[in-house]
């Protein structure tokens, strides 16, 4: 688990104010650093940076890639990091209240009849009779960090299944899989171009799907600095067009296909760049294809959603009562809606 200090956090916002001072904004080929996970879902960055999105509202953008959401979240604080597309954490929450990071937009939602976020059990514990969610009673559920969007997840199914889990937190996704692959944890959640290939292979099992329990789940969201947020709005904007540019062209390939086959195989092969590069193409490209969920367009948000996540943080007792949605959430800037 991370814990964040009154020390640690007004240290960061210190860091964050101190770079957003020292940094005025120019015209064009503005140097930004842009956050993001070597997943599908975080496509749209990938393509903006390829095509010139970025470059076309004046952004010279470098992508840091990091391995979960909350080290992210700090990133953005100490204004080592721009922008930045993840999961709602506690600990982005808790430097919202403390003045540092804003959400402006929606990233990736779970959305009725796309496939999404898989339940996943390992083959031991699948063996044993875990077959479908209601059989996590007194298991073991891997996580990132405690107040990750995994914690989130998994305390969402226990609640409407009414049972009690244990969270095994891991840190990083790499060991997660490992955990869930050799049955220390008994169960995890994760987007489809992981959870797929780790069924494909036998060993671990698909027993369910997010969807079912958070149907139109906001599942990454696009953020800030506050002092981008407030007093760089320009550059934020810029941003926000490019982001969004590179979310029309994926959603239309991917999920709508305009582009037929070829399309589609262009697409894979511009993501391949970032998403198992490790891999030869013709292995990753299947992976890459089931991980295809759309992105919101125009980094559209839903706020049910956002509200949802702070009242269970809350109700964990991982971020302060008394924060309210306008407090780490900034709706100027894209399109809202609640579902």
């Amino acid at each position: 688990m991370i814990n964040f200090n009154r020390r640690q956090t007004l240290g960061l916002i210190g860091a964050a104010a101190a770079t957003g001072l020292a940094a005025p904004a120019i015209a064009q080929n503005k140097k930004i650093v842009v956050g993001a996970l070597r997943f599908t879902s975080h496509s749209a960055s990938f393509v903006a940076v390829e095509r010139g999105y970025f470059a076309e509202a004046g952004l010279d953008v470098e992508l840091r890639f990091f391995q979960a959401a909350q080290p992210m979240a700090v990133a953005i604080a100490s204004g080592d990091v721009d922008y930045a597309v993840t999961a709602v954490s506690g600990g982005l929450i808790s430097l919202a209240d403390k003045g540092a990071i804003k959400v402006i937009g929606g990233g990736l939602s779970e959305e009725p009849g796309i496939d999404g976020q898989k339940i996943l059990a390992s083959d031991a514990a699948f063996q044993a009779g875990l077959t479908t969610p209601a059989g996590l009673a007194g298991k073991k559920f891997g996580i990132s960090t405690a107040g990750s969007s995994f914690h989130y997840m998994g305390s969402k199914v226990a609640q409407a299944e009414g049972i009690e889990m244990s969270f095994t937190p891991l840190q990083k996704v790499g060991a997660i899989i490992g955990a869930l692959k050799s049955g220390q944890i008994d169960a995890w959640s994760i987007v489809p171009h992981i959870a797929k290939p780790l069924a494909g292979s036998g060993a671990v099992h698909i027993i369910g799907n997010i969807s079912d329990y958070l149907p139109n789940y906001q599942v990454t969201t696009v953020f800030t600095s506050t002092d981008n947020a407030d007093n760089q709005r320009d550059q934020t904007q810029a941003f926000l067009n490019g982001f969004s540019k590179g979310v029309a062209d994926y959603n239309a390939a991917m999920i709508e296909k305009t582009g037929g086959e070829e399309g589609v195989n262009e697409m894979v092969e511009l993501i391949h760049k970032y998403v198992y590069a490790d891999q030869p193409i013709e292995k990753a490209s299947k992976s890459i294809i089931n991980g295809t969920m759309r992105l919101n367009e125009g980094a559209k948000m839903n706020v049910a959603s956002l509200r949802d996540q702070l009242e269970w943080f809350q109700s964990e007792g991982l971020v302060d009562a008394s924060i309210t949605l306008d407090t780490f959430v900034d709706t100027s800037y894209v399109e809202t809606y609640e579902a």
